[in-house]
């Protein structure tokens, strides 16, 4: 889940950013010749019209870009999808089958898009706008590093979070997040703009207004990195019902085992964005610590 987190946070970042740029000059030249309240639009200070347009943006962000994470994924991790139908190699098949056998078990009426990327990291995610149009994608890395049930319970893994729709609960969290992200941007920037001389204040607003909303942005990406780590508690459990107790666990260890030879041989590809991260009590990450996912799986 950690790749499609970021993808989907790289995203939403950029998509806003944008939205807020062409805006920003938008409302400038319609009104060039007025003053700079005017100009601004909806960027003075009616509380209200500046909470309307902080929804209206917010949630458009977070929507286009869950429109485009599937899309993006396949670009960013160059994965080839797999026909079912196809002319497949036996691992491909295997992975294929996986899927399709553990989607059907988690009553999902259309089958994933299935998928594999060339990389020596072990990682798998699941990303896509709904569950029709979904993609549960793995490495080469994690597929020449696991066992056969241990590669099970990573995709079923993946697979409970098609079916929990955690894609979908993301986006309205990140909806709200926008919101709160894009107003106080503004807010902020209006008072910083004061600061200055009249002839600056739309220059420095302009680019307040950028500094602010990614840096409240980076803030923001907190809450929803928390609900991240408590989505895959969830994950795992739909993991274990899915694929078996014990496939779920054993997938975890060998994770765990993955990540331990990682940092000892310092590879990089290997440590960055994957399925499970050593390092995860930092705030910014987007999994919980793995012995307290082993815990909690093996108390259930």
């Amino acid at each position: 889940m950690g790749k499609r987190i970021l993808f989907f946070i790289l995203t939403n970042i950029l998509v806003m950013t944008t939205i807020i740029i062409v805006w920003s000059l938008i409302t400038t030249f319609t009104d060039f010749g007025g003053s700079f309240e005017s100009q601004s639009g909806i960027l003075g200070l009616d509380l209200v019209s500046i909470g309307i347009f902080s929804i209206i943006v917010g949630f458009a962000g977070s929507f286009i870009s869950l429109a485009m994470s599937r899309w993006m994924a396949k670009k960013m991790m160059k994965v080839k999808v797999l026909d079912p139908n196809g002319s497949l190699s036996p691992q491909e098949k295997t992975v294929v089958e996986k899927v399709h056998r553990l989607s059907r078990a988690a009553g999902l009426m259309h089958m994933p898009e299935v998928g594999i990327y060339n990389a020596r990291e072990v990682n798998a995610f699941a990303t896509g706008p709904s569950k029709k149009r979904s993609l549960v994608a793995v490495s080469s890395g994690l597929l020449q590093s696991m066992d056969d049930d241990a590669v099970e319970g990573v995709i079923a893994h993946e697979v409970a979070h098609v079916s929990n729709g955690d894609m979908v609960t993301m986006t309205l969290l990140q909806g709200v997040v926008n919101t709160f992200v894009v107003f106080f941007s503004r807010i902020a920037a209006i008072l910083v703009s004061r600061l200055v001389k009249p002839e600056l204040q739309f220059v420095v607003r302009f680019a307040a207004i950028i500094i602010f909303q990614i840096l409240f942005s980076i803030l923001g990406s907190l809450v929803v990195m928390a609900y991240s780590r408590y989505r895959e508690f969830h994950a795992d459990r739909g993991g274990a019902d899915l694929a078996g107790k014990d496939k779920m666990a054993h997938a975890l260890r060998s994770l765990k085992n993955q990540v331990f030879n990682a940092e000892e041989t310092d590879d990089a590809a290997i440590q960055t964005l994957k399925i499970n991260n050593k390092r995860s009590t930092s705030m910014f990450s987007s999994h919980p610590d793995i012995d307290e996912r082993i815990r909690r799986l093996e108390a259930k």
